[in-house]
């Protein structure tokens, strides 16, 4: 695979070039590199919050689309299991729902919740059976708030992973966010998924692109942190709009914050407003073609409509008309790669020299 280099400072490098979006084998290769390797959201805690719930999913479902199962078991443990039948490989649960146990309904194989073989009809006399390989693999997850995530082969826990958003909004309380699926909803984007996640982390374009946003935020302000695996940037208003209530003695007290952007490498957003959260997964589905899933929390209602999160499908429509230019452009046989604004880009020239940091290190 060609190497694609990103010099360390930024005033020197170049972005990555116009073939890395347009690349299959990149793409195939990134799903191990990449997306195997880093952490993924797996489902709300809801979903499995009484002892005997069971809730089967596939891990990015037709990218990764791996089979795995989210139990909780008598004991009031939780567990993640892989959801295929170790006898011949049938999925093993289909839907959500209740259960005392995992029975396959192809042949009758049977597993404990957490995972352990339990029984098998008709397998007398079969040598050395059974063993550890017939227990269902278990999967790597951790939780924070209300949320579980999932790596299949972790580069970091998941503490490391996301402690710059724990340590920084220690304050608000996640666990108390409500769900509100009404305001949930998913966007196809015509272009590569990397190229969603460049746009996101400037916010370079957004007096050219975001009328609305620009006029809710100070975009002379705007603010980016780098950290080992993410991205922070933070929206500040000057303009009396709605701005969150920040306890004293933290860091940003006292500070106009209408927004925190929180970005973890490769494909997670965590937009925090003083109305709540839009958790925003970046789901690649073919080389050109992307959804974007918007989950919405709601902190404080009367809050909704006002500041920076105020109408955030326009805004997405707008990035979404951007990125599927741009998406267009590099295809061009003139255009090879740019350079980067150090003052405005930092966190694209942060996230490539990421993705090129795995990819090398699954080549190794």
């Amino acid at each position: 695979m060609k190497k694609f280099e990103i010099h360390p400072d930024i005033s020197l490098a170049s972005t990555l070039p116009g073939s890395f979006y347009c690349s299959q084998e990149i793409y195939e290769r990134s799903k191990n590199a990449i997306f195997a390797r880093s952490w993924q959201l797996a489902a709300d805690r809801d979903f499995v919050r009484l002892p005997g719930q069971v809730y089967p999913f596939f891990l990015l479902e037709g990218f990764l689309n791996e089979p795995l199962l989210l139990t909780r078991d008598s004991q009031d443990r939780l567990h993640l299991l892989s959801n295929v039948c170790t006898h011949r490989g049938n999925l093993l649960i289909e839907n959500p729902g209740n259960a005392t146990m995992l029975r396959c309904r192809y042949h009758g194989r049977r597993f404990h919740l957490d995972g352990k073989f339990h029984s098998m009809p008709e397998f007398e006399g079969c040598d050395g059976f059974p063993s550890e390989a017939d227990n269902l693999s278990t999967i790597p997850f951790a939780e924070w708030g209300r949320w579980i995530f999932v790596s299949l082969s972790p580069k970091a826990d998941l503490e490391e992973w996301l402690q710059p958003m724990i340590r920084r909004l220690s304050w608000i309380p996640v666990e108390q966010f409500r769900h509100d699926p009404t305001r949930s909803r998913d966007y196809l984007v015509k272009a590569n998924w990397a190229l969603y996640c460049d746009n996101y982390l400037e916010g370079f374009h957004i007096p050219y692109v975001h009328p609305s946003l620009s006029e809710a935020i100070d975009y002379g302000t705007y603010q980016t942190e780098i950290f080992p695996y993410g991205v922070l940037q933070i929206a500040y208003s000057d303009k009396g709009e709605e701005t969150f209530d920040i306890p004293p003695g933290h860091p940003d007290s006292g500070k106009s914050v209408a927004a925190y952007y929180f970005w973890f490498f490769p494909n997670l957003m965590f937009n925090f407003y003083p109305w709540g959260l839009s958790l925003n997964i970046v789901r690649p589905v073919s080389l050109e073609l992307t959804k974007i899933s918007y989950l919405t929390y709601i902190w404080d209602e009367t809050r909704l409509g006002r500041g920076a999160g105020a109408d955030l499908d326009r805004v997405e429509r707008e990035d979404q008309a951007i990125v599927e230019a741009v998406q267009k452009g590099v295809h061009s046989r003139f255009y090879e790669r740019g350079r980067y604004s150090p003052k405005r880009e930092e966190g694209v020239h942060h996230f490539h020299r990421l993705l090129t940091s795995f990819l090398q290190d699954e080549a190794l």
